[in-house]
């Protein structure tokens, strides 16, 4: 048990029993999903829901920014591309796409893909050939 419950039930002789304990776990998760907003005076606010993912954009409407990067990478470079709008499922496979048509390795993190290396001309080609017009 927490101290503070055994603090409870020697100040006042009241014990919580597991159903409470239970409770009070799912009102924490829950707590944490909804990043600690509790209460809104707004009556038409709604907490936005973790499992529903946005569209995938059109490709000709994805504004694909590509960079290179070597700082805090141990002084490999890695080319980015930012800016895609949609599923993880979709970022994935436009990644496997990219590290295919380069021949080399990459991933997807925090809604970018990293391609190892710097290939940002390459990139750029196989982007508007895939129909990706606005990538600079």
């Amino acid at each position: 048990m927490n101290d503070w419950k055994d603090a409870l039930s020697a100040l006042t002789g009241y014990t919580p029993d597991k159903e409470q304990e239970s409770k009070e776990e799912k009102s924490i998760s829950a707590k944490k999903r909804k990043g600690g907003m509790v209460y809104s005076t707004n009556p038409n606010f709604a907490f936005p829901d973790d499992e529903t993912a946005s569209e995938t954009l059109p490709k000709n409407q994805q504004i694909l920014r590509l960079s290179m990067e070597r700082a805090g990478r141990g002084g490999k470079t890695v080319t980015l591309v930012r800016g895609f709008v949609g599923t993880d499922s979709d970022l994935k496979s436009l990644c496997k796409l990219l590290k295919q048509k380069c021949g080399v390795g990459g991933s997807t993190k925090e809604g970018e893909i990293i391609i190892q290396g710097d290939h940002r001309p390459k990139l750029l080609e196989i982007l508007k050939k895939e129909g990706y017009t606005q990538t600079k």
